[in-house]
């Protein structure tokens, strides 16, 4: 079970509720417009009396990628001498020119037929298909989530508050955390200071995406990170490059996290057409995408769709977790009588009202960090924001030929039927409870293509440019340590 955490700070749900109830109906009568007034001006008044200002980087410290330690942190997240097997890096599922992802929905770590293809075409034909259970999530702007990583939030923030910058957790739960007495998780002590520096303790760790099968004598996650500490202090070159950044030649895990995590927070795409429309340049984005932004941001009893209920804030997320009966394809978390499901949070907290809820995530450079849904079951925004609408209908009516052939050749969406049922009764059952869940909106194809056209306009135009995001990627003639940089190619054998 997670620790409870208090406070007597408005919670941002309770926050929204008031501003949607008693400020909403003010600006728009405050405007003198009709429903049809898609203007700069009133789209900019709605956006900044819901308190966004199109920058989620306000006050906050982020490292540069030119930093020393996030220097070190990309050779590190680049070389397949973190994987047991060699085989793998980090970049393997998390690549910038592929979104901070690998734009399959399903990734595919240890064991890939050609190692160095990653994204569409990256196979493992021992298994006949991808061996992690679920999507890869961006790195994009990582240092940007306050509370939780992963899809379950199984790395979590103790008493941080969504939006405040600076060390002020109490500490971050992990799945290597101490229990207390009572059995509830403690703050992890080799968790670091940030989110990103506990997150990239785990990868190496899982044998789906880095540590493979083998190594039967590591039995420990410590154990795992001890002999990855052991075979670089044995590598000249990457004591070098340690010593040069920390002042002594110590290459512990600790390191390599923190490392990694500046690496991954340097990662910082916020100029979109978005942000520059809110800072008053009123052709950044389009009448359409005007049309758009007014349905994602209001409330449905003023005809909006009610999209930043859940999607809230300058990072468009409030980092909880939501009930949304996303298809479930893949071989799971191991789950429920198939074995195949994945109950999300729940296998966090073991609360029941947590079963099948996922993280909202951040919709910036959302058009580029596809297949979108914890299992990357939907491969367009269109069907995405389908779904939102009315879950049951979109499942109903769900084609899995959007699918990488191997996923369904390989049987991985034989259990989607029931498994993905289940979700959806379990929404059934919460608004049934009157747990807060999303609710059926009825929108027009013609609306729907407008909420399209805002979600493009929160893309930053440097993650479609590989010049842009080449300072994220090591050069050929940049130091590789230990000579297993994994040096990426795509489907066609074009380096990445």
């Amino acid at each position: 079970m997670m620790s409870k955490l208090h406070t007597r700070a408005i919670s941002p749900s309770k926050l929204y509720r008031i501003i949607t109830v008693t400020l909403i109906p003010l600006i728009l009568t405050a405007c003198a417009v009709d429903e049809e007034d898609t203007s700069a001006l009133r789209v900019r008044s709605v956006a900044t009396v819901l308190g966004l200002t199109g920058d989620p980087t306000s006050n906050r410290t982020l490292p540069d990628i030119s930093d020393p330690k996030a220097q070190l942190g990309m050779k590190l997240f680049y070389t397949k001498g973190l994987g047991l097997d060699e085989d793998t890096a980090c970049v393997s599922c998390h690549h910038p020119v592929l979104g901070g992802g690998d734009d399959l929905s399903l990734s595919i770590g240890v064991g890939a037929d050609i190692p160095e293809l990653l994204g569409p075409g990256r196979i493992h034909l021992a298994s006949g298909g991808p061996t992690v259970p679920r999507n890869s999530p961006t790195t994009f702007n990582i240092g940007v989530w306050d509370q939780v990583m992963f899809h379950d939030g199984r790395v979590e923030s103790i008493g941080k508050t969504v939006g405040l910058n600076g060390n002020d957790t109490l500490g971050i739960i992990t799945p290597d955390s101490p229990l207390d007495t009572d059995g509830n998780p403690l703050a992890d002590p080799d968790a670091g200071d940030n989110l990103p520096t506990a997150q990239s303790r785990f990868p190496v760790t899982s044998p789906e995406e880095m540590r493979g099968f083998d190594f039967l004598t590591l039995v420990t996650n410590d154990d795992v990170r001890t002999a990855l500490e052991t075979r670089l202090a044995g590598d000249a070159e990457w004591v070098t490059e340690f010593t040069a950044v920390y002042g002594d030649a110590t290459i512990s895990y600790a390191r390599i996290a923190e490392a990694i995590g500046e690496y991954q927070r340097s990662q910082v795409f916020v100029n979109t057409p978005w942000k520059a429309f809110m800072d008053g340049d009123d052709i950044a984005i389009s009448e359409a995408a005007r049309r758009g932004a007014l349905l994602f941001m209001l409330p449905t009893r003023v005809d909006g769709a009610n999209c930043l209920s859940c999607h809230r804030g300058d990072f468009f997320t409030d980092q909880q977790f939501r009930v949304l009966g996303m298809p479930q394809i893949g071989r799971g978390k191991g789950d429920g009588t198939t074995g195949t499901d994945d109950f999300g949070r729940f296998r966090v907290t073991g609360n029941d009202s947590d079963m099948y809820a996922f993280r909202t995530p951040s919709l910036l450079n959302v058009t580029e960090t596809g297949p979108w849904g914890h299992a990357g079951a939907y491969t367009s925004l269109e069907s995405v924001i389908r779904h939102h609408l009315d879950p049951q209908t979109a499942f109903d009516s769900y084609d899995i030929n959007q699918l990488e052939a191997s996923i369904v050749i390989s049987g991985q969406t034989d259990d989607m039927q029931v498994n993905t049922q289940n979700a959806l009764d379990k929404l059934a059952a919460n608004r049934a409870a009157g747990i807060a869940s999303i609710q059926i909106v009825s929108l027009t194809d013609e609306q729907v293509g407008y909420m399209i056209e805002f979600l493009k306009t929160l893309t930053d135009p440097c993650v479609t440019n590989r010049t842009c995001l080449a300072p994220w990627i090591p050069d050929t003639g940049d130091i590789d340590p230990d000579g297993l940089r994994l040096i990426a190619v795509d489907n066609t054998l074009t380096p990445l």
